[in-house]
């Protein structure tokens, strides 16, 4: 006889289907690729010409009808299966102005796996279903089925988007986001000639799917991901060559390190255009058109696979080439959406004068390069020479920091009008010491927040209403490694905790136990947790708590790195936090107290503190973040290495979850964003009143 267990998973399942054919009403777009411009074919010119972009004119916005689906691609010259949009990689880039109204239609063909997408700095100001994370703020989007997002591009910026379900954004869920500003104080200068986009990534020839299970593998069988293949610029990279000349540096990462040959490209090109009429006579004759005909056949699949190279036609891995004029200055957007890597950018032979990070401006430096961590985005004015010069054309090198390097740095071209020659001539810069962290400490310490339209000084420290200290460790529980916070590892549930809060079904949802906001004052970061002394720790657990906050709360956060399981290994943890931009007040060494430290102007920036939405945690230092909690819905706040989180490094932030909230939040949510687990079953006893159709961002 069927167990008790087995009858109510039926039961579940019968009702939640119910619940979601009577409770969903909201209409969805057709999944036609014709309502919007088609994908970029292949063989599309790799040159990046800079423009002023401007979204296309009409009396509201269209939508953008994205079908995200499996494909074939070859990023690095070698092909595998990974997530496209449209049949292509990276995702369409969205421009817009802030104040647009965005509407993107998601169709998931997927045929084995939910998808949702995180727009990556939005606020999502009175749309908190519209972020994009599955189990925090909308269930996935199952295979088959369509998702409307609609949102308001708050503030003007460079942003990005990605996969937010699963390690989907190693997969490829990603591509860029621009938004513009109608009162651009840099294209005021005269000398200012446009944008140029850089989207970075790192790529890996092993699935996901293989990733994850190697990092849920219990004790000694648990696997890493190990380091990159290959390092991608706009979704395009080398792997087993590299562009430029090969030197001391290249040989250091790869002794066997070589230069791509154009004429490898050429003589597989050749052999699948030959025509295959044997010269001989008789048998001989059919023996060589044989031998020509397969090799013609494997020299055509080649080509077709995309893998002949970055110089033959067609190819998905050529070099990607920034057209720029003499003497006119551009802004240069970079943004990093890697799954691992923290990178180091420099433009050959130019200084870059760093102008915004993560959407916000700041005072102006000039650096010769910057560094930068997952989840983050500057851009930098770049002033090209004002006369003819000797080298017309220079590499932007994009190489690894923070990890010994196992990849070649990723390489683009800066190339100046009336250039003969395509890739420029010598070996690219190296990229600085990849060990040198206080490089990295120096360059996040430069960020001044610039004060004008848009910017707002951090709340004074009399009005924070509590500080949450937030201990990064790597744990063991039951024979798996996982990353914890104060010793919790947070696990997502199968019911989306905004669907949880507008019922009111919590405590069916979610662990309800609040989530520690410090740890023990014992706890020494220069060991690892399984040296510490019995009273500095509490048994880890896997959670999925949350940290509540009422609407308005001033809210301190303290990120306090340690030792890894090994003795004297930490490293480095870009924090990301949905919903919000913070306050980066200060960074120091060793452990925070932070009755004193948080007071300490040495450290301490509550002037002119720069705002983010990501931050770096530095091995065994502290990172001191200030925000307000003004933006009701439910956030993540994790680290942006995507296999980091998947062993749990987040936490989740609920706020603003008052009665009436709430009661707007129900008038207000797309039924299908919450219409999952327990939540559909909710619905059926008490079911939403009814909604408007795809109900458009608070003012």
């Amino acid at each position: 006889m069927p167990s008790v267990e087995l009858w109510d998973a039926h039961a579940v399942q019968l009702l939640t289907c119910c619940a979601l054919v009577l409770a969903l009403a909201h209409p969805v777009a057709p999944s036609s690729r014709g309502a919007m411009a088609p994908a970029p074919t292949p063989n599309a010119p790799a040159s990046a010409t800079p423009t002023v972009q401007s979204p296309a004119p009409g009396p509201g916005p269209a939508p953008h009808v994205w079908n995200v689906e499996y494909i074939l691609w070859a990023p690095d010259c070698k092909q595998h299966g990974m997530i496209g949009i449209n049949g292509a990689f990276p995702g369409p880039t969205i421009t817009a102005y802030a104040g647009d109204l965005i509407k993107v239609v998601v169709n998931n063909k997927l045929h084995t796996e939910g998808v949702v997408i995180h727009w990556h700095g939005i606020k999502q100001i009175g749309t908190p279903w519209a972020d994009g994370t599955a189990s925090i703020s909308q269930c996935p989007i199952n295979p088959g089925e369509t998702f409307n997002y609609e949102f308001k591009a708050d503030k003007a910026g460079t942003y990005f988007y990605h996969g937010h379900f699963g390690m989907q954004r190693a997969a490829g869920l990603y591509g860029s986001l621009i938004v513009l500003d109608r009162d651009d104080p840099f294209e005021k200068d005269p000398m200012y000639a446009g944008d140029l986009n850089m989207l970075l990534s790192d790529w890996y020839h092993e699935a996901v799917y293989a990733q994850a299970a190697g990092l849920e593998r219990k004790d000694d069988h648990f696997q890493w991901v190990g380091e990159p293949q290959t390092l991608l610029i706009n979704g395009k990279g080398q792997f087993g060559c590299t562009l430029g000349d090969v030197g001391e540096f290249q040989k250091g990462i790869h002794r066997d390190a070589t230069k791509c040959d154009r004429r490898d490209g050429e003589r597989v090109e050749a052999a699948c255009d030959a025509g295959c009429e044997g010269k001989g006579k008789g048998s001989e004759a059919e023996k060589e058109k044989a031998a020509c005909e397969a090799e013609k056949a494997e020299s055509c699949g080649v080509v077709r696979r995309s893998e002949c190279g970055p110089f033959c036609r067609e190819t998905q891995c050529g070099p990607v080439v920034f057209d720029v004029e003499p003497g006119r200055t551009y802004r240069l957007r970079i943004a990093s959406t890697t799954s691992l890597s923290a990178l180091n950018v420099q433009v050959q032979g130019h200084k870059l004068t760093v102008v915004e990070a993560d959407g916000n401006l700041v005072e102006p430096f000039d650096v010769d390069d910057i560094e930068i961590y997952s989840g983050e985005s500057y851009s930098v004015l770049l002033t090209t020479a004002a006369k003819q010069v000797s080298s017309p054309s220079y590499w932007i090198s994009v190489g690894v920091i923070g990890r010994r390097p196992r990849t070649l740095p990723a390489l683009a071209v800066l190339r100046y009008a009336g250039s003969k020659n395509e890739l420029p001539a010598g070996v690219p810069p190296a990229t600085p010491a990849w060990d040198d962290v206080g490089r990295s400490k120096e360059f996040a310490k430069k960020l001044k927040a610039r004060a004008g339209p848009g910017y707002r000084a951090p709340p004074e420290t009399t009005r924070v209403h509590r500080t949450i200290a937030m201990l990064n460790t790597q744990e063991l529980v039951d024979g798996q490694i996982k990353w914890a916070i104060n010793h919790v590892s947070l696990s997502l549930p199968a019911t989306p905790y905004l669907g949880a809060y507008a019922y009111g079904i919590q405590g069916q949802v979610f662990d309800t136990t609040p989530a520690p906001a410090t740890f023990h004052s014992s706890y020494d970061i220069e060991k690892p947790p399984q040296e510490q002394k019995p009273e500095a720790v509490q048994p880890v657990t896997v959670s999925d708590r949350v940290y509540t906050f009422a609407h308005g709360e001033v809210v301190d956060v303290v990120l306090q790195n340690a030792d890894m399981r090994k003795h004297g290994v930490s490293e480095s943890h870009p924090w990301h936090l949905h919903g919000h931009d913070f306050w980066v007040l200060g960074y120091g060494e060793g452990r925070c107290d932070p009755e004193q430290d948080l007071k300490n102007k040495e450290f301490i920036n509550t002037v002119n503190p720069p705002l983010r939405n990501t931050a770096v945690l530095f091995p065994h230092g502290w990172t001191a973040l200030r925000f307000v909690a003004d933006n009701p819905g439910v956030w993540a706040f994790h680290c942006h290495i995507e296999p980091h989180l998947h062993m749990g490094m987040g936490v989740v932030f609920a706020e603003g979850m008052e009665e009436r909230r709430l009661r707007e939040l129900k008038l207000k949510v797309p039924r299908e964003a919450i219409m999952c687990g327990k939540t559909a079953l909710a619905a059926m006893a008490r079911p939403l009143a009814p909604a408007a159709t795809s109900p458009s961002p608070s003012p």
